[in-house]
């Protein structure tokens, strides 16, 4: 029997993570939009390349949350995109009611699902989420993380000339320019250091470009902003939940005591599997950088209560 995973948001970013799941073979898919006709015809598009591909999974188009019942993965991707020069904290109250509303009809219709977060901001509209579905906090985890981590990975190869594949190098804190940690102290690349590799300057040159991987993005794309690398980084997440991989990736949790932060979404180091989020980690990290994470907890706090309730 297959799984069922579903996708809330046919944009570009929700239509790229349709055809990674549906490529698996073992997932059935529902891409779900309010625009009429949008979901249905990449829906059919999809299917219609399972002939070429040799998948056997259903791919389904819907405006109505009656096809999402029943889904063992949710990912909410829905919600205004970021425009050149927007920062995503402009995005805040906009895509909270959006996020919002979202939450509350995709846990009635998936009560046991786990809730992957992509829209943005993302630390906060995962404290939005986890408070509009009721759901317990492990089954609700944000995607930033792994977004920039690969990023991160991608230019760490780029300036060592190795294969990104040995490259070992995650992101924490928050998802915004400004939050995010690149963690310097123990990234290495096939068990090199990366502090042993490259220069200070280099190092610092390779950070920075991380903070503004998606800035870069938009400025180069002008009508839009990345798709291909957060549907992939999504799709890693899935197939964690699905096949109860316990794998340690870096997401976006509802920290309890990490750093002495607490019911604070923030990037954090977690196992993740069948049940969503299983343990959150706080590995040995220089002090600036646990000072970095608890300043992007902060700042998703200040965020939160900025939200506007209905």
């Amino acid at each position: 029997m297959r799984a069922k995973v579903t996708i809330v948001g046919a944009g570009m970013t929700g239509g790229t993570m349709a055809q990674r799941l549906a490529e698996t073979g073992y997932i059935d898919v529902v891409l779900q939009d309010i625009i009429e006709g949008l979901p249905q015809g990449k829906a059919l598009d999809l299917a219609e390349s399972a002939p070429h591909i040799g998948f056997n999974a259903r791919v389904t188009g819907s405006n109505s949350w009656d096809d999402a019942a029943a889904s063992d993965v949710v990912i909410i991707t829905s919600g205004v995109p970021r425009k050149p020069g927007m920062t995503r904290e402009e995005l805040l109250n906009i895509n909270a009611g959006i996020v919002s509303d979202v939450a509350q009809n995709a846990a009635k219709a998936s009560p046991d699902a786990v809730f992957i977060i992509f829209a943005n901001p993302m630390d906060v509209m995962c404290h939005v989420a986890l408070e509009a579905s009721g759901l317990a906090k492990a089954r609700v985890v944000g995607q930033g993380g792994m977004l920039d981590s690969a990023r991160y990975r991608t230019f760490i190869a780029c300036e060592t000339g190795a294969s990104v594949q040995d490259v070992h190098a995650q992101v924490l804190g928050g998802h915004t320019e400004a939050t995010m940690v690149p963690i310097v102290s123990t990234a290495h690349v096939g068990g090199v250091p990366l502090t042993t590799l490259l220069s200070k300057e280099k190092i610092e040159a390779v950070v920075q470009r991380a903070k503004n991987g998606g800035a870069e993005i938009v400025s180069l794309l002008k009508t839009g902003s990345a798709f291909y690398a957060p549907a992939a980084a999504t799709a890693e997440m899935v197939e964690a939940v699905l096949l109860d991989k316990k794998r340690i990736l870096p997401c976006a949790t509802l920290a309890d005591g990490q750093y002495d932060i607490r019911d604070a979404y923030v990037g954090l180091p977690v196992k993740l599997g069948a049940g969503g989020i299983e343990a959150a980690y706080e590995p040995p990290l220089w002090e600036s950088e646990v000072e970095g994470i608890r300043k992007a907890a902060e700042s998703t706090r200040e965020l939160v209560g900025l939200i506007q309730k209905k």
